[in-house]
């Protein structure tokens, strides 16, 4: 009776084990990792509605790659430093409709957004949608990558 009791304990443990390795990867840390980017998303609106390039140089990887909604490339420092310019005043920066992927230390967030403010002296409104790649490096959360395009609206 021992060998069979021996012969079940095995199979049960062998079942166990197949199918802990069949579950998916952690998804409470997948979802704290979308949580996390997604508050980064709403800190850097703040950021550039102050014109405070530290604190977006806080939350750009040092290979940023930035292609703005008229089609300018742009780098870290070059965008770096379209923040800084007293030309561009966001009074309004506002995120819609985000949705964000985890994928092991990458997590890619899409949204739209609404913008006012003024540039070179004159108000501007825009609205557009934004692709963001944000990167796990060393514990902290970076954006890599940031797309955006202009909607056009719908005139009536």
């Amino acid at each position: 009776m021992s060998r069979m009791k021996a012969l079940v304990v095995a199979l049960v443990v062998c079942f166990l084990t197949m199918l802990l390795l069949a579950l998916p990867p952690d998804s409470n840390k997948a979802e704290a990792d979308k949580t996390r980017v997604l508050a980064l998303e709403n800190s850097w609106n703040e950021a550039e509605k102050h014109n405070d390039a530290q604190a977006l140089d806080a939350l750009l990887s040092p290979s940023f790659a930035y292609t703005d909604s008229d089609g300018t490339f742009m780098n870290k420092q070059q965008f770096l430093a379209s923040i800084r310019t007293l030309t561009y005043q966001p009074d309004q920066i506002v995120n819609e409709n985000m949705n964000a992927w985890a994928h092991d230390r990458a997590v890619i967030v899409t949204g739209s957004y609404r913008e006012k403010g003024i540039q070179k002296g004159k108000p501007y409104t825009r609205h557009g949608r934004f692709t963001d790649t944000w990167v796990g490096e060393n514990g902290s959360w970076l954006c890599a990558a940031s797309q955006e395009t202009l909607i056009k609206e719908n005139s009536k």
